[in-house]
């Protein structure tokens, strides 16, 4: 039997560098799937997951920046499109599923609008500014296009952190497991 640790796909896997597909329409498989990635995030303890995180290759993110114990607010974003990133960049430590036992800082504008269709076909505006929920639609949204947070480096500080990663791997990191 598996557990959430075994449905995250771990780097260096060559679907987390993938351009995700487009949902074209809203089926029970991808409600299933979107719940199976809300229990995933919330059992590693993340903030956000993307469908490559869990190995398929669709443009579909949940993201929940604020939930406790008592409390949960999540957010499936389906085709989510970043249609503003401006404000004055900020630098931000960012860990990832995916990259377990690291983080690494990364900059990124301050402010995003994305557009996305929620689970009932219905287009939403999001909006964020200087907070998590501001890194973590661009850091998810990524995901959907081959990018993750490391490809924000400069080569050596890239090199460095995937080393860094797999040596956290190898001594038993999972996913959820920051520095």
């Amino acid at each position: 039997m598996s557990n959430e640790f075994d449905d995250i796909v771990i780097a260096p896997d060559e679907r987390l560098f993938t351009e995700c597909a487009a949902i074209e329409e809203i089926t029970p498989e991808i409600r299933a799937l979107a719940d199976r990635m809300l229990q995933d995030m919330y059992a590693t303890d993340g903030c956000g997951l993307a469908a490559p995180q869990v190995g398929e290759l669709i443009q579909m993110v949940v993201i929940d920046v604020d939930y406790t114990d008592k409390k949960r607010n999540p957010y499936v974003l389906i085709n989510p499109q970043i249609v503003t990133a401006d404000g004055e960049e900020r630098e931000f430590p960012e860990g990832c599923l995916s990259f377990p036992g690291i983080t690494v800082r990364v900059a990124r504008p301050s402010h995003v609008v994305v557009h996305a269709l929620n689970l009932d076909g219905e287009m939403m505006r999001y909006e964020a500014r200087d907070n998590l929920m501001a890194v973590c639609l661009q850091h998810e949204i990524d995901h959907l296009h081959g990018v993750t947070m490391v490809d924000h480096l400069r080569p050596l500080k890239r090199a460095a952190a995937l080393r860094e990663c797999q040596d956290a791997v190898a001594a038993g990191a999972r996913p959820g497991d920051t520095e």
